[in-house]
């Protein structure tokens, strides 16, 4: 049981943690809303990194795709 308790005190943490957020934001109707502008550069953001660790991932693996196939 306890065992049980030790893996669980992390994620009841976090839990609070999120709880006690969702009750601040409740008292504070102040939402702060995003500018689609704000959210279109973070897409595109996103979007080139991940390009970019596509583009690096396969350059890697066709470089050492030979090597990896001995293991």
């Amino acid at each position: 049981m306890r065992n049980k308790l030790r893996e669980l005190a992390p994620m009841m943490v976090v839990l609070e943690a999120l709880g006690e957020r969702f009750r601040e934001v409740r008292r504070n109707n102040d939402r702060g809303d995003v500018s689609i502008s704000t959210v279109i550069i973070w897409v595109a953001v996103i979007g080139v990194a991940v390009g970019i660790a596509t583009i690096i991932g396969v350059t890697l693996y066709n470089k050492y795709a030979q090597q990896l196939s001995g293991l």
